[in-house]
């Protein structure tokens, strides 16, 4: 794997995007953007106040993700977005066409164990179910790895860093 690609790291809410990515790109030697700073204020309150987002909200949210990772095109990067649902991920695909998905997985019960012991995170377990409910998986025809997470955030990211290299 080059590390010129463009990465999403993607999965609901709790699986570990915002820790893992980071460690990603470190070792891949490209830069990180945190996804959740790409939401518009309306957003977030949305989310904090225990709304689910909508495709409506969701759309400037993926266009400002697809712009940075299509600006990133051919010199790398990574970028955490939970891409839940394949137009979303298609949408960023259209943005920038050699984007790779990182897919995060686990259990129900793991990621609410560990989002229930997040401080400080706009996003509340209640919303979980409908992360799980909107979750479409990657599907034969993308582009991306699915890694399971199970572990210490460097176990995790060294399996993620492994999977994409032998994709």
């Amino acid at each position: 794997m080059s590390n010129a690609h463009v990465i999403a790291v993607m999965g609901v809410a709790g699986t570990g995007k915002t820790t893992i990515g980071p460690l990603v790109a470190e070792a891949l030697g490209v830069p990180y953007a945190e996804g959740d700073d790409f939401h518009p204020p309306a957003n977030v309150a949305k989310m904090s106040a225990g709304t689910p987002l909508d495709d409506a909200d969701r759309a400037p949210w993926l266009d400002a993700i697809g712009a940075w990772a299509h600006e990133r095109a051919g010199h790398g990067g990574v970028v955490s977005c939970s891409a839940l649902k394949r137009d979303y991920r298609d949408r960023l695909r259209k943005a920038a066409p050699g984007i790779l998905f990182l897919h995060l997985t686990g259990s129900r019960e793991l990621i609410e164990g560990r989002m229930a012991e997040r401080k400080g995170h706009f996003m509340p377990t209640a919303l979980l179910d409908s992360q799980f409910a909107t979750l479409e998986p990657l599907g034969p025809h993308e582009a991306g790895v699915e890694v399971d997470v199970a572990g210490t955030p460097q176990e995790i990211a060294a399996r993620a860093v492994e999977a994409l290299r032998d994709r």
